[in-house]
């Protein structure tokens, strides 16, 4: 199934209301790790899978890779990555991340954030990036953690004056399609495990290089109480991965 809810304007509305879309990548919690996991940029061809805004196509550019390509399936996020970006060798394409079908070893960086538990079939979208990197080329991805994703309601267990008690976890191992609701609509998320994830990339052929589940550190914590929650529960899981 390849979702496109971007494309709803009530949708899109809402989302381009959330703070990382106002505020771009120095909004998104998990920016500051995500970055530290990006091979050197310079010089580099890059493929973002989901660009969105198009913030991590412009990014690349101002570490001065060579050129970046973005795709996306939503003609919204499209319009407003064009709007803001004034730059040839940034390309943005309408495309599905499950249709991607690039030359082999077309790019050096292929990236990707919180998108890909989207996606149906994780492991084919990992062969398909293995063929289109060249060798030694760096796979960074971020996806809801699985924590996160294994319940469909994804929030806490709440206490009868409301207080959060705990983050519910359960049917972990039982992975597929969850009908979650995110900005007020329902949304199909697909869970997988850490081992998943991780295997899938092993199997491609990659080589893992680092993960994160995103500890806060103090500094995110004195700038926003609310990253409180996240060292009782890690919501984000990112990776990077070489071809090896």
């Amino acid at each position: 199934m390849k979702q496109n809810k971007y494309d709803d304007s009530g949708f899109f509305e809402k989302y381009s209301q959330m703070p990382r879309s106002l505020g771009g990548l120095d909004a998104a919690g998990e920016w500051t790790t995500f970055r530290t996991l990006f091979p050197e940029l310079r010089g580099k061809k890059m493929l973002d899978l989901g660009c969105g805004f198009g913030w991590h196509c412009r990014y690349a550019r101002e570490l001065q890779a060579r050129s970046v390509v973005g795709i996306d399936l939503s003609e919204n996020m499209l319009e407003r990555a064009k709007a803001m970006t004034e730059d040839p060798q940034i390309e943005y394409r309408r495309l599905a991340i499950e249709d991607i079908d690039f030359a082999e070893g077309e790019f050096d960086v292929v990236i990707s954030s919180l998108a890909l538990h989207y996606v149906e079939r994780f492991d084919l979208i990992c062969r398909k990036v293995y063929h289109c990197l060249a060798q030694d080329g760096t796979f960074v991805l971020s996806v809801e953690h699985p924590i996160f994703t294994a319940l469909a309601t994804q929030d806490w267990y709440y206490g009868q004056q409301g207080e959060k008690l705990h983050w519910p976890v359960d049917n972990y191992h039982e992975e597929g399609p969850r009908l979650s609701r995110f900005l007020d609509n329902d949304v199909i998320k697909y869970h997988r495990t850490v081992t998943t994830y991780i295997n899938a990339l092993i199997e491609s052929g990659f080589r893992i290089m680092k993960l994160s589940e995103l500890q806060p550190t103090q500094d995110m914590l004195d700038k926003n109480s609310a990253w409180q929650e996240e060292i009782r529960r890690p919501m984000f899981l990112l990776i990077s991965a070489v071809k090896g």
